[in-house]
């Protein structure tokens, strides 16, 4: 296996009256091509801030992000990103809105055309595919979202908490949706998730980060063959080991809180 995403000694600051908050502290994480690798902890920990770097939406204080061996020094067409709040355009049906950065790329209209009824297909939304995002689920929404990103063919994913607003069955619904296109495609993917039972169902490597400043307090393979049952043993061990490491890092952010120190 090839390195996809290197992230070397990386730190990034923000500015506050009086001070400044230190987000990032000595990141050093390698993502293989083709890994799905979850980014694990509380709120306050970075992991956003870290996904946005290697995005290319801001840059670390110090340290180097390389894809694919290059520096990332802004976005660019090999990282595809997915949000949270689904980032649609409300004027555009289903079809403009995976269609739109073909568009931009100025590719034939019959190529658009073939490969957005390939996603429309590949993600259940054929039949939506005149549908404007206001008449249109959550879950609806979100594979919208993701049909745009897969669109452009970016090699890397990065998914800031894609699942996060939906309910249960339509999360698991979607995070099978996400397996299947990733072992299909081969996507390098980085997913940042609150949920210790999200990460253990998607990921090849679990990355828990410490609360503020944000820094890698384990690294876990997850060795459980796919499909995986939240039921088993295996399963159930490594949640319970995990939510220790989680709940130290939110007791810490607690105690901040109390303290006055946080920001958030």
């Amino acid at each position: 296996m090839s390195s996809a995403i290197e992230i070397r000694d990386v730190h990034k600051r923000f500015p506050i009256p009086g001070g400044e908050v230190v987000a990032l502290q000595d990141i050093n994480l390698t993502v293989e091509a083709g890994e799905f690798v979850c980014l694990l902890g509380p709120s306050g920990c970075g992991k956003s801030t870290l996904l946005n770097a290697v995005a290319g939406f801001s840059q670390p204080t110090s340290g180097t992000i390389l894809v694919d061996g290059r520096p990332v020094t802004g976005p660019g067409p090999d990282r595809g990103m997915v949000f949270q709040e689904y980032a649609l355009f409300p004027w555009m049906s289903v079809a403009e809105n995976v269609a739109f950065g073909l568009d931009i790329k100025g590719l034939p209209k019959a190529q658009i055309a073939e490969r957005v009824n390939v996603l429309l297909e590949k993600l259940h939304l054929r039949e939506f595919r005149d549908r404007y995002p206001k008449d249109l689920s959550g879950g609806m929404r979100q594979r919208v979202a993701i049909a745009r990103v897969l669109a452009l063919d970016s090699p890397v994913l990065l998914m800031d908490e894609p699942f996060g607003a939906l309910d249960a069955l339509t999360r698991r619904s979607l995070q099978d949706e996400l397996l299947k296109i990733w072992q299909e495609l081969g996507k390098t993917i980085i997913f940042v998730t609150h949920s210790i039972e999200e990460s253990i169902y998607l990921a090849d490597r679990i990355v828990v980060l410490t609360y503020r400043p944000g820094t890698v307090k384990r690294d876990v393979r997850v060795d459980i063959p796919r499909p995986r049952d939240s039921g088993t043993n295996a399963f159930n061990e490594l949640k319970r080991e995990l939510a220790v490491m989680v709940m130290e890092e939110q007791h810490r952010h607690e105690a901040a809180e109390q303290a006055g120190l946080t920001t958030d």
